[in-house]
């Protein structure tokens, strides 16, 4: 997509992406920034970031992510340039200040201080304020209860550190736009300030869009498009099973599907999201993680034929091992898995460096942390062309090129 028509006339409605391997076009990224200053040990668990980055060199690391990208041609728009031009929009503003303004930890003193604060704020001065967070002892008003008890340094408005991630809060099926909702508290502010986003920026206000902050919670990183018409929703630490059927309602009332595949994944750490033990390189070929390779499975989720369009009726089939299910929604003969090359016991040790979360850039061609020796090398002798790009810092946070992406236009494959 690019966000002027073929004429030049101004802003067009984006195409959408209907597989996770459709040429890339246009990519949404967040480039890290003074939120991840505001991480510290005592605070980085609650902010579920698990490393404090070295800033400077995080945001080189993301600069040469984004070049690679360009350097094929993808359009790369950022989350708060886009943040930003949104809220020069009174309504949005109101919105985005009196969603901040909602925490139960502020009180009503504090409250009554902010407010004004942040209203008199610029677009670029509130983006800030709403990504970096307003620190206790950088208020200059609002003196009562709060500020007397509160730490110096505790937030009153917290930072984001997570907006790294733009796959979380936000995903193209074909032409409409899935607001998620995120579980955990302390990353909820991201999908509202992206539904803003999608709500009301010029670029995205015609595009149809379905779920919202405000429902079952679904993370974006759970969500696999497969193949046109077959969506793979992972249920686990972050994406509920009312989630996942909520959303499986919502792609076939709007005819975007016709099977949704519901991947139970293990709750532990090392698999938070589907994505980070399995993701696509070709339209047939899937690289994952050796751990749950063989156990694996996956509910394929239907329509009953015949039922009613107001209120669906769903059919829920036995549960069969994923590559197999996943086949056979896709209509292919087989859905072949490439092996990250860990040992189980190391890929468990080093969850970052197990290769799972590429980004497909087209069919065979995939970005990848250029320190998955391994993992790259099954992945160009599987014929799959890898772009390197150093994470050491990106890593941080735990995710690798697909968390830190939201596709907003593929090629279509169907």
């Amino acid at each position: 997509m690019s966000t002027h028509s073929a004429t030049g006339d101004g802003p067009r409605r984006p195409s959408g992406a209907d597989s996770e391997v459709g040429r890339l076009r246009t990519v949404m990224l967040h480039r890290p920034g003074p939120e991840l200053t505001r991480l510290t040990p005592r605070n980085n668990d609650r902010l579920l970031f698990d490393g404090i980055p070295w800033v400077a060199r995080a945001q080189e690391e993301h600069d040469a992510f984004a070049a690679a990208l360009r350097a094929r041609d993808v359009e790369v728009l950022y989350l708060t340039e886009l943040l930003t031009e949104t809220l020069g929009d009174a309504d949005a503003r109101e919105r985005a200040i009196e969603t901040a303004l909602g925490s139960l930890h502020l009180g009503e003193t504090m409250r009554r201080w902010l407010g004004p604060m942040l209203r008199e704020s610029s677009p670029e001065e509130l983006t800030a304020h709403l990504t970096a967070g307003v620190r206790n002892d950088e208020v200059r008003g609002g003196f009562g209860l709060v500020t007397s008890l509160l730490p110096r340094d505790d937030f009153l408005i917290d930072p984001l550190p997570n907006l790294l991630f733009t796959r979380d809060s936000s995903v193209w099926v074909r032409d409409e736009v899935t607001i998620t909702s995120l579980a955990m508290p302390a990353r909820a502010r991201e999908t509202q300030l992206t539904e803003l986003i999608y709500s009301l920026h010029p670029l995205f206000v015609d595009a149809p869009r379905l779920h919202g902050w405000r429902n079952e919670h679904v993370e974006g990183g759970d969500v696999l498009l497969l193949a046109p018409g077959v969506i793979a929703i992972g249920v686990g630490e972050r994406t509920t099973p009312a989630g996942a059927e909520q959303l499986a309602r919502e792609v076939f009332t709007a005819e975007l599907a016709h099977t949704v595949l519901a991947v139970p994944i293990a709750q532990e750490r090392a698999t938070m999201h589907l994505d980070t033990v399995c993701t696509m390189v070709d339209v047939d070929k899937v690289v994952m993680y050796p751990n749950v390779a063989d156990t694996l499975t996956a509910y394929a989720v239907t329509v009953v034929p015949g039922s009613d369009p107001d209120a669906l009726e769903l059919h829920v089939a036995d549960a069969e091992p994923f590559l197999v299910a996943a086949a056979k929604a896709m209509e292919i003969d087989t859905l072949h898995q490439i092996d990250t090359g860990l040992d189980p016991v190391t890929a468990e040790r080093e969850q970052w460096d197990d290769g799972n979360n590429t980004l497909a850039l087209a069919p065979r061609v995939a970005v990848a942390y250029e320190r998955n020796d391994e993992t790259n090398a099954r992945l160009e002798d599987a014929g799959i062309e890898v772009v390197r790009i150093a994470g050491s810092e990106l890593g941080s946070g735990r995710g690798g090129p697909r968390c830190m992406s939201c596709p907003i236009e593929r090629d279509p494959l169907g």
